[in-house]
């Protein structure tokens, strides 16, 4: 059980929160969501003691596991022993027990040995590593790399690694932020079924909507500068959110029209003898004030891929026997495939199969080592890459509405205030330095660009990477209206169903094609 008491935290003149107190019980699985800004992982780090509250304090179990992001702080250690230390009172036995081993033995060191094998025995240390196991065998990671160093081994298995981390031992407790990211879609199905069997109180982050509706039996939502509590998933939460302020707004409306009501009766006969009516209607009026409604701080981009200017030929791009390889095996082994105009399709595959390369070499910024990728009769490519500098310099000294002014020629400035109005980059926003950008800023300034320049063709790698929920739903209803030929890699599941009516699935027998939805081809590889 984890309470808050009376919490307030403020971030200079912003609040955040205010004398919030909220108990996230044992049994339950709390999704804690609100908009980029809004304080998620602000309130995770005051649970955990990282960060003070402006007052308030905090109740917590014995032991929380959490899932840390100093990943660098763990170059030297083994994978197994990382993950082992997710138990520091288990850790620090076993590392104290190694150390008096190298000692002199003295009937001082015999005793505290054998107080140290009790303290092993209760954490349940003589399985330590083979719970260790169990868990990065879950996660996707192989044997080969479970006694490497983990700076030798590459940072999505690395951060696979700390979200076993957070999971060893069985904390009462569970804290995750964003622990789908860096994860394939069969890594994130692990551990949704590894969620729903945990059986202590989890608190997680994530802008994985289907992750939420798995996972979830209640949610926990920072809005209104308070947390409010709804039970269900995170689409039942929704449904229970704009019904409870639609119902509060209407009721609202109905006292504003009987207190104009009442008004004109006061001021009609407040100078006459009917003065005892009068008053009694000022009572009323006194009674019927309307509820003051705080505002929310969810706010949805408006995201539209306009129709292209100039369509493409029915080919958009024929890729004939081409194969890509980094200095070892091949990522892509002699693949063939037609892309013709109007294709929706989504590339998924775990990671290391080659998503990103194929959608690089699509896009004409990775050439094949064999092969062909021919480009079709004007086709105009708008490139969302994975990793956000390769498309924004951060060293830059340009503002947004330099960057955006660039992505164009001729375009004028009220366009471009257009575009950044959607994208919530609202007045002075305009003149932010690249350079100071939160990731999902920078993702939100990089989807404005392709939205300003009228592309017929869209690959984007990873695009819902630091949006909000409301972002990637956004998104996903743009991709769904687009006009023009759009390729994507992406973890998220729901993006995905929304975005695409293709998949092309990198497997390791090999790349497979279908038509349809995420959930048909899921569907159909049960039944295969």
């Amino acid at each position: 059980m984890i309470t808050l008491n009376s919490v307030t935290k403020k971030m200079g003149t912003r609040l955040l929160f205010e004398d919030v107190t909220v108990t996230f019980n044992e049994g339950f699985r709390y999704g804690l969501t609100g908009p980029n800004g809004s304080g998620k992982s602000t309130l995770l780090k005051i649970i955990m003691g990282l960060e003070d509250t402006t007052s308030g304090s905090v109740s917590l179990p014995r032991k929380i596991g959490f899932l840390k992001q100093n990943i660098e702080d763990f170059a030297r250690e083994k994978v197994i022993d990382t993950v082992i230390m997710g138990n520091t009172r288990l850790w620090d036995t076993l590392t104290e027990r190694e150390h008096l081993y190298g000692e002199e033995m003295t009937d001082e060191v015999g005793i505290r040995l054998g107080e140290l094998e009790e303290i092993i025995a209760e954490e349940e240390g003589y399985s330590a590593e083979s719970a260790a196991e169990v868990l990065l065998e879950g996660m996707g990671i192989s044997s080969d790399m479970w006694h490497q160093k983990m700076g030798t081994v590459p940072n999505d298995i690395q951060f696979r690694v700390m979200l076993c981390q957070s999971l060893f031992g069985d904390p009462p407790a569970l804290i995750l932020d964003e622990p789908t990211n860096h994860l394939d879609l069969e890594s994130i199905t692990w551990l949704e079924n590894f969620l729903h069997d945990y059986h202590g109180t989890l608190i997680v982050v994530s802008h994985d909507r289907h992750f939420l509706n798995a996972v979830a039996s209640h949610i926990a939502d920072i809005d209104y500068e308070t947390i409010i509590l709804y039970p269900g998933n995170y689409d039942d939460m929704v449904v229970a959110k704009t019904s409870v302020r639609a119902r509060a707004e209407t009721e609202n409306k109905a006292k504003e029209k009987k207190i104009s009501q009442l008004r004109e009766f006061v001021s009609k006969f407040s100078a006459g003898t009917r003065a005892s009516q009068v008053q009694s209607r000022m009572r009323e009026i006194g009674r019927l004030q309307p509820t003051d409604l705080k505002k929310s701080n969810i706010q949805r981009p408006y995201i539209r891929f306009y129709p292209p200017e100039k369509p493409t030929g029915q080919m958009v791009f024929r890729i004939e026997e081409a194969s890509k390889s980094y200095d070892g095996p091949l990522v892509i082994d002699s693949y063939s495939y037609d892309i013709v105009r109007g294709d929706k399709i989504a590339i998924i595959g775990n990671n290391g199969r080659g998503k990103t390369t194929l959608l690089k070499m699509l896009a004409g910024v990775l050439e094949q080592d064999s092969g062909r990728v021919d480009v079709g009769h004007q086709v105009q490519i708008g490139y969302f890459p994975q990793n956000h500098t390769d498309m924004i310099d951060k060293s830059s000294t340009d503002t947004i509405f330099d960057w955006l002014k660039s992505r164009r020629e001729g375009i004028y400035d009220q366009d471009i205030r257009s575009i950044l109005g959607k994208m919530l980059f609202t007045g002075d926003d305009a003149f932010k330095k690249v350079a100071h950008l939160s990731g999902g800023e920078t993702a939100r300034l990089i989807l404005g660009g392709l939205m300003l320049c009228n592309y017929n063709v869209l690959i984007l790698d990873e695009p819902n990477n630091h949006l909000d929920l409301e972002a990637v739903s956004a998104l996903g209803w743009a991709l769904q209206d687009y006009k023009g030929t759009v390729l994507f890699a992406s973890h998220d599941r729901d993006l995905i169903n929304h975005g695409s009516k293709k998949i092309i699935s990198l497997e390791e027998k090999g790349i497979t094609h279908f038509e349809g939805s995420l959930d048909d081809y899921f569907a159909s590889k049960t039944h295969s």
